[in-house]
C-alpha cells in the first residue's frame, strides 16, 4: 500500500524529467583505480599517456610519483593539491605500488544502467509504482540532464542519429538551457575531454509541448541500448515465468503481465490520466506489487495485416508484478482488466477512443484478450470489406467487357437444346458429317438462290445469340 505522502509526491511530479549520469572520473572515487582504492603516499600514480581524461580532485594528496596523460585536465577544488611524499608514515599505506587510472572511454551515453531518475534538486526520485521501459531510462529529447556538481566525467556519445536533442544540460552546477549557452560551453576547453563520439548533443530549451505526451526519440538507438544493457554485469534480462512473454515497445526484455495500447483524441492528457490510475487503482492494497510504465510510442500500422501504413502514435501502458511461478503476471492482468473497464465507461470523457489489451501470465500464453472500442467501429474491418467488394466488382467488370474468361460451366437453357441429329446419309451420298452443323440445310434450288436475295438461317449450337444483344 502506497503511503499518502508517496502518492502526493507522485501527483506533484511535473512532466519534466531529470536524468543524472552516475559514473564519474573523480580522483577520490575508489572504483576509478585498478586497485579498488584511492592512491596513497607510497603509490606511483599512472595515467595512460594516450587516454584523454578530465579528473576532478577534491582534496590534497601526497604521492611518490605520477605519470600524466598527453591530453587531459585536472579540476582542483578549493584546497586540493598534489605534493611529493616526504617519507613520513602514512596509515594504511605501508607498501607502495603502481595505481593505474581505469579506462572511461567505453562508458556509453546509451547505457541505461548508467542513468538514474532524480528530482530537480539532484536527489534520487522516491521509489514507487512507476517505472520506465529501457529506451526511456536514457535521456529523451525533452529531458533535463544532470552531471553532478564537483565531478568530472567522460561520455561516449556514439549514436545512430546525428543529433541528440535535450531540453537542458547541467554541468558543474550550471544549467545550460539555451542553444547559445550550450554552444559557448562546447567551445571551451573541458567539453572535448568530457564528450566524445559521433553523436552531437544539442540543447533546445523546450519541453514536450503536447499534453498527450511526446515520444522519447531513442528508437533508432534501441539496439544500442539493449546491447549495452546485456553487456552490463548482472543486468541481463531475467528468465520470464510465462511461456510467451510480452515484448513492449522500447523494452529490451520480455515481461509477464499485461500491455494496453490506447488510441486517443486531442483531449487526452497523459499526466492527468497517469495520476488518475495511480490515485484510483494502483493505490489499492491488492495492487501493491504492481508496477506501471506509461508513455507515448509509435506503433507500426498495417493494412489488412499485410501492407505497412507507417507508424501511428499510441499510449502504451506496461503492467508487471512481483508474483512468481504460475501466479506471475496475474495481478497485472487484473489491473489491466480494471483499466479496460474504466476505458469502456469513461474513455470518451478522458479523450480515449479505443484500447487493446494483451496478457501473459505464468499459466497462460500471451495473446490479445481484450479490445474496447469507444464510439466507433474498427476501421480495419470496414476497409477489409470495401477492398473485397472492389476486388469482386473488378473481376465482374472485366468479365462483362470480355477481357477475362472464367473456366466456369454455364448450364444450358431449354431453348438452347437441339433436336437429335439426323441419321447419317447412305453410302451413295457424297456428303460428310460436320460436327458443327447438326441441322440439315433447307431444300433450296441453287439457281433460284442465285437470282434472289435469299437469306438462309441455321442454328449453331456453339453460338448464343443472346450474347450479342446490347
Amino acid at each position: 500500500l502506497l503511503s499518502l505522502l508517496g502518492i502526493l509526491q507522485l501527483l506533484a511530479a511535473t512532466a519534466a524529467v531529470y536524468k543524472q549520469w552516475i559514473p564519474n572520473t573523480n580522483f577520490e572515487t575508489a572504483s576509478n583505480w585498478d586497485k579498488g582504492r584511492v592512491p596513497c603516499a607510497r603509490d606511483v600514480v599512472h595515467f595512460e599517456k594516450d587516454k584523454v581524461v578530465s579528473v576532478f580532485v577534491g582534496s590534497p594528496h601526497a604521492l611518490t610519483d605520477m605519470y600524466l596523460p598527453l591530453n587531459g585536465e585536472f579540476l582542483l577544488a578549493a584546497g586540493a593539491a598534489f605534493t611529493a611524499f616526504d617519507g613520513s608514515w602514512d596509515p594504511g599505506c605501508d607498501s607502495g605500488g603502481t595505481a593505474r587510472f581505469t579506462d572511461a572511454e567505453q562508458r556509453s551515453w546509451f547505457d541505461p544502467t548508467l542513468w538514474q531518475d532524480v528530482l530537480p534538486s539532484g536527489e534520487l526520485r522516491p521509489g514507487g509504482p512507476i517505472f520506465s521501459v529501457h529506451e526511456e531510462r536514457v535521456p529523451c529529447r525533452h529531458d533535463d540532464v544532470i552531471f553532478q556538481p564537483e565531478t568530472s566525467f567522460r561520455v561516449n556519445t556514439d549514436s545512430s542519429q546525428p543529433v541528440i536533442h535535450l531540453r537542458s544540460i547541467s554541468v558543474m552546477g550550471q544549467e545550460l538551457n539555451t542553444p547559445s549557452s550550450w554552444a559557448e560551453y562546447l567551445g571551451g576547453p573541458s567539453a572535448p575531454l568530457q564528450f566524445h563520439g559521433n553523436g552531437t548533443l544539442q540543447v533546445t530549451g523546450t519541453g514536450c509541448p503536447d499534453k498527450s505526451g511526446c515520444a522519447c526519440g531513442n528508437t533508432l538507438d534501441g539496439p544500442r541500448i539493449c546491447a549495452a544493457l546485456l553487456r552490463a554485469p548482472g543486468r541481463q534480462c531475467p528468465e520470464p515465468a510465462c511461456q510467451s512473454p510480452l515484448q513492449p515497445l522500447g523494452h529490451c526484455c520480455g515481461v509477464c503481465g499485461a500491455t494496453i495500447n490506447l488510441e486517443f483524441t486531442p483531449d487526452f492528457d497523459l499526466q492527468k490520466y497517469q495520476d488518475k490510475l495511480i490515485r484510483e487503482l494502483l493505490s489499492q492494497p491488492k495492487y501493491a506489487g504492481v508496477q506501471m510504465a506509461m508513455s507515448k510510442v509509435h506503433r507500426a500500422q498495417t493494412f489488412l495485416g499485410i501492407m505497412s501504413r507507417g507508424a501511428a502514435p499510441v499510449i502504451q501502458i506496461v503492467l508487471i508484478d512481483d508474483r512468481a511461478g504460475a501466479q506471475a503476471g496475474t495481478a497485472a492482468e487484473q489491473l489491466a482488466a480494471d483499466i479496460m473497464q474504466d476505458v469502456a465507461q469513461h474513455g470518451e470523457a478522458l479523450g480515449i477512443s479505443s484500447g487493446k489489451m494483451e496478457v501473459a501470465t505464468g499459466s497462460t500464453a500471451s495473446g490479445q484478450v481484450g479490445s474496447q472500442p469507444v464510439s466507433r467501429i474498427t476501421a480495419g474491418t470496414v476497409m477489409g470489406l470495401l477492398f473485397s467488394l472492389l476486388f469482386l466488382g473488378g473481376i465482374l467488370f472485366l468479365y462483362r467487357r470480355g477481357k477475362l474468361r472464367l473456366p466456369a460451366l454455364r448450364p444450358q437453357h431449354p431453348w438452347e437444346r437441339m433436336e437429335d441429329p439426323a441419321p447419317p446419309a447412305p453410302a451413295s451420298d457424297q456428303g460428310f458429317d460436320n460436327p458443327v452443323f447438326s441441322v440439315e440445310p433447307p431444300d433450296v434450288d441453287l439457281a433460284e438462290v442465285a437470282s434472289k436475295d435469299l437469306q438462309v438461317f441455321y442454328l449453331n449450337p456453339l453460338y448464343d445469340a443472346s450474347e450479342t444483344e446490347t
